[in-house]
């Protein structure tokens, strides 16, 4: 018995030390958003697009290095008669230690895969799908960045197919030169109980991009110029070999104190990017975007988006307003 007790008192100690010598953080994140597509005249779905998502985040951090994190992303649409129609889980594991780190579970992708050019990964997911659910490792010092994740997308049961996402993206930095390239890949598999005439489908896309970033260099707060290409990769396996389309990408985007212009130039064959921008299913197509900062805090950004879509002779519009609230802190026990 008194071995027992001193295994028990042991162990309260050291549980009572650990939870004593951690931090206790939350966070609360609120994306507010209006985005009107007159997508009309090109046949590219026109809607619009007016709700809130809310994403609590409560965790500890038990050193520098790793970091638990539970919470959920809450989606409500202006006009639906529920509060939410899907509530996400947010629970991850984060390692951080020097350049490294590494997301695992279901984390937010806002900042980690946002700056994906939107012919790879629409802007859409920010709306519909704000998190990646499973793995992400990014490695950054002074001139390189490199990231790989894969995001599952759907668990194969009798009815519901297998797919997810993987991809790498990075960047090299020296002076005002910099490359960088942008990967993606659906798997997309059938349901555990086979369908006559289903077969697997593989759709991916490949962006590589050179250019300068003249920030700094001009009276302007930024201007970065580049121009690339765009491929993409898609095949049914026991139907088809793969399919290859090619383009070249030319892009330009200036700012100066709250205002910016975005100029992207897309000139070559049509893709079918099953998670990318329908745009880019032309040709020809240039989208130029206007936009303002009338909202710059700490905590909060909002950003309003004027964008002109020319493509097969038509010029498509579209107004988007997005407001960003995110604060957070932490506690440590005492």
């Amino acid at each position: 018995m008194r071995i027992k007790f001193l295994l028990t008192i042991t162990l309260i100690l050291g549980v009572t030390n650990f939870l004593f010598s951690q931090e206790l953080e939350g966070a609360l994140n609120l994306h507010s958003f209006a985005d009107n597509r007159e997508y009309g005249k090109s046949n590219r779905y026109p809607q619009t697009i007016f709700g809130v998502r809310l994403s609590p985040e409560i965790g500890l951090s038990m050193d520098s290095t790793h970091r638990i994190r539970v919470g959920f992303n809450a989606l409500h649409e202006f006009g639906s008669p529920k509060f939410t129609n899907k509530i996400d889980p947010v629970v991850y594991y984060q390692f951080t230690k020097q350049k490294w780190n590494l997301y695992m579970g279901a984390f937010p992708r806002y900042k980690l895969l946002s700056d994906y050019p939107r012919a790879i990964l629409t802007d859409t997911l920010n709306y519909y799908r704000p998190n990646v659910e499973g793995m992400l490792v990014k490695y950054e010092n002074e001139h390189l960045r490199q990231t790989v994740w894969i995001d599952w997308t759907s668990r194969q049961t009798a009815i519901a197919r297998e797919n997810f996402l993987f991809g790498l993206s990075g960047s090299y930095k020296n002076g005002i030169f910099f490359a960088s390239h942008y990967a993606m890949m659906l798997h997309n598999a059938g349901p555990a109980i086979n369908i006559v005439g289903d077969h697997i489908e593989d759709n991916g896309a490949l962006a590589i991009k050179a250019g300068v970033d003249l920030t700094g260099k001009t009276g302007l707060d930024s201007l970065t110029i580049n121009a690339g290409g765009l491929m993409s990769f898609e095949r049914l396996r026991s139907v088809s070999g793969w399919n290859t389309p090619k383009g070249l990408l030319l892009e330009f985007h200036v700012a100066y104190h709250r205002f910016g212009v975005i100029n992207s130039y897309y000139n070559g064959e049509g893709h079918h990017i099953r998670f990318g921008d329908r745009f880019y299913s032309a040709k020809i197509y240039n989208r130029t975007d206007f936009t303002w900062r009338p909202i710059l805090f700490k905590n909060v950004e909002g950003i309003l988006d004027l964008s002109f879509h020319f493509v097969e002779g038509v010029v498509d519009s579209q107004q988007a307003f997005g407001l960003r609230y995110n604060i957070s802190g932490s506690k440590k026990f005492k």
